[in-house]
């Protein structure tokens, strides 16, 4: 008899963090490796935000906190909500947990039974069907083609609600293409799952402040019919700059939130104090630099795409927001690289092309979408220059 549980077989290791420490193994052993693999801004934590954290130390705000975050970083939240989305909550309508992952994982623990659907729009984060597994219900990969911007749409929902579907996850910017949906879009959503009302909405909204071009970013919760049925996941990592800090929140129905609090009692407690502190300074201080920074991501992206669509054999659209980039390599699978092997399909692509160029990308069908990778070009232009261009001479070298 194992001692494993059964379900922790249900699921897979991250490809992303895997592929990331592959790199990290490469570059260790002498091996000249650029790394586009993780979800990570390359830009650090504001000086204001780390000042907090150092404060909060000397303070001796070292201590347990309440389970689901302190009161004035609750505040925060629900100033920020208002601000920013005009969405009005009240403290006991917000959760904090250790990065935006934990509190998605412990609303799923908290709501999901055996029997259980969650549609989830593919391309999707590679955690979110794992994690509904580990909470014993079903994913259903709902497929969005290249052709829609990898966007689920209306008709696309309606055709998979069943009685069974508990909650649906959209996630604007999306990782891992970099897509938004437009509020018409999200209002065209919300026709359906007005009829439908059974289902829940989990909005992953972590990548809100990267995008470009005057996209003028809208979230299911501000559509009022469906405010009490949705949970509005957000945090400083991406933002901020912040990923170390582990800090992610949610707001929702008040028993939603009581639920979430309950297993986090009994698991982790509650989030780092001093990470805490610094939260509060990065949502009530200076906000500036988060356009700037977004300016800069901007930029790169448009290298990235207008490079990626100059390579024989790649596709590539050009997307709203987030860090990431999903080209098609579609053309090239069946080819074979400088060793003779032929690539039959797209992890295999990638693992060529960081084993003979150097460069690590994620397979686009650990994303749910087979024939695709992804980019992350939140590193420098420096960087995205050599990596772009052993990309290019990989896919040249490919019979």
């Amino acid at each position: 008899m194992s001692i494993i549980s059964d379900s922790l077989k249900r699921i897979k290791p991250s490809p992303t963090i895997a592929v990331t420490q592959k790199a990290r193994e490469l570059k260790a052993s002498g091996k000249d490796v650029i790394g586009l693999g993780a979800g990570e801004p390359d830009f650090d934590t504001p000086n204001n935000i780390k000042e907090a954290a150092i404060k909060a130390i000397k303070d001796g705000d070292t201590k347990y906190t309440a389970v689901d975050g302190t009161q004035i970083l609750k505040e925060a939240i629900v100033n920020k909500f208002k601000r920013e989305n005009n969405l009005d909550y009240t403290t006991d309508q917000i959760t904090v947990g250790a990065g935006g992952k934990h509190v998605i994982y412990n609303l799923m623990m908290a709501t999901l039974n055996k029997g259980d659907e969650v549609l989830i729009p593919a391309p999707y984060w590679v955690s979110y069907p794992d994690i509904v597994l580990l909470a014993g219900a079903t994913p259903v990969a709902v497929e969005c083609s290249e052709e829609q911007d990898f966007k689920i749409t209306a008709k696309d929902l309606e055709s998979k609600i069943t009685n069974n579907t508990k909650w649906l996850i959209i996630n604007s910017p999306s990782n891992p293409t970099g897509s938004t949906y437009s509020e018409q879009e999200i209002k065209n959503l919300s026709q359906v799952l007005k009829r439908n009302p059974h289902v829940n909405i989990l909005s992953d909204d972590i990548y809100e402040h990267i995008t470009y071009g005057g996209f003028k970013f809208f979230t299911i919760a501000q559509i009022p019919e469906l405010k009490n049925r949705v949970v509005t996941m957000n945090g400083v990592s991406k933002s901020y700059a912040m990923t170390g800090w582990r800090i992610g929140y949610a707001a929702g129905p008040k028993e939603i939130i009581k639920a979430i609090s309950k297993i986090q009692s009994q698991s982790t407690t509650n989030p780092s104090s001093i990470s805490q502190a610094a939260a509060v300074e990065a949502l009530n201080g200076n906000q500036d630099f988060i356009s700037i920074r977004a300016k800069a991501f901007e930029e790169r992206r448009d290298f990235v795409v207008n490079t990626l669509n100059s390579i024989n054999g790649i596709k590539c659209l050009k997307p709203d927001g987030a860090f990431y980039v999903f080209p098609s390599c579609k053309n090239l699978i069946g080819k074979k690289d400088i060793n003779g092997k032929k690539i039959e399909n797209d992890t295999d692509f990638v693992q060529s092309l960081l084993e003979n160029n150097g460069v690590a990308v994620v397979q686009g069908s650990a994303f749910g979408l087979e024939g695709y990778f992804r980019i992350s070009y939140a590193t420098s232009m420096e960087n995205l220059k050599k990596a772009l261009k052993k990309i290019s001479d990989f896919c040249e070298s490919l019979k």
